[in-house]
């Protein structure tokens, strides 16, 4: 009986409300009242410091704050320590270098390797007889020469030295449905071909657009070397993305009928030097 009422007062005193007042002093007004328990208290002590715990240690974790207890080392300590790492790491392998070119180098210097002996080569290049008149042109060498020789074998013009100094790969093979025309200021030709067709780069560059746009659908354009552009229209898919390297011949999109302009399964082709628009048909062959 006498553990039952020990238990019972101690639960008695832990369950006892009490209520602690603030009063103003001079005119002994109630300001602030709150009911508590001894259990209340100790509940919410241990939860406070719980999270008082819980918050240090984030503290410690994650801010600089840990730099000043003992035992974690300065975050720039730490970095200095890893680039002495890589530095020491870099000279073992110069040192590596060295040694082995020390080692290469050595049995030339105590003449432990003898000196080529290039004359004996030299000896049997003189043994070497040649025919003369088998070097001599004949009669008819000379004329067929002097023929050759007097007539201008490449008049190339102006403009067609352009072209030929610019070979470009046909993007598509197929038939024109809609040539180049400036009066119509349609600066394109329309390859038609069916869906799905692979349209290739051509020439080596870099993407510089490849994105979908409500009129022309999924477009390409491509930067080349000495100035120009290559512009790839209404296509069903793209197979590269901006900033890439293109190879001369290399698939980047299929053919669609992409857009609002789009007439049909057709490759729409525009090429561009030095910021006008230029005739594809007088670079490349579609057929």
């Amino acid at each position: 009986m006498a553990k039952k009422d020990i238990k019972q007062k101690l639960k008695q005193k832990l369950t006892d409300k009490y209520r602690l007042v603030i009063l103003n002093e001079d005119t002994f007004q109630e300001r602030f009242s709150l009911k508590l328990s001894r259990l209340n208290v100790f509940v919410l002590g241990g939860l406070f410091s719980i999270l008082l715990i819980v918050l240090t240690s984030l503290l410690i974790a994650f801010t600089s704050l840990r730099e000043y207890i003992p035992g974690y080392s300065s975050s720039a300590l730490k970095r200095k320590a890893t680039r002495l790492t890589y530095e020491t790491d870099s000279i073992s392998k110069k040192l590596a270098i060295l040694e082995n070119y020390t080692k290469a180098l050595k049995p030339v210097l105590t003449g432990e390797v003898k000196e080529e002996k290039i004359d004996s080569i030299l000896t049997e290049a003189k043994d070497v007889i040649f025919d003369q008149r088998k070097l001599q042109a004949t009669k008819n060498d000379s004329i067929f020469r002097e023929k050759i020789e007097s007539k201008d074998r490449f008049p190339i013009s102006a403009a067609s030295s352009e072209r030929a100094k610019n070979v470009f790969f046909s993007p598509l093979i197929g038939n024109i449905s809609q040539s180049y025309n400036l009066n119509d200021k349609h600066f394109a030709v329309d390859i038609v071909a069916p869906i799905g067709t692979p349209v290739k780069a051509i020439a080596d560059g870099t993407v510089i657009l490849s994105e979908w746009t409500a009129e022309t659908g999924y477009v390409i354009i491509i930067q080349h070397p000495d100035r120009f552009i290559s512009v790839y229209k209404h296509n069903g898919t793209l197979l590269k993305e901006q900033g890439e390297m293109i190879k001369s011949g290399e698939v980047i999109a299929n053919v669609g009928s992409t857009g609002e302009l789009s007439t049909g399964p057709h490759l729409h082709f525009e090429l561009w030097s030095d910021g006008y628009p230029v005739d594809p048909i007088n670079y490349i062959d579609f057929h």
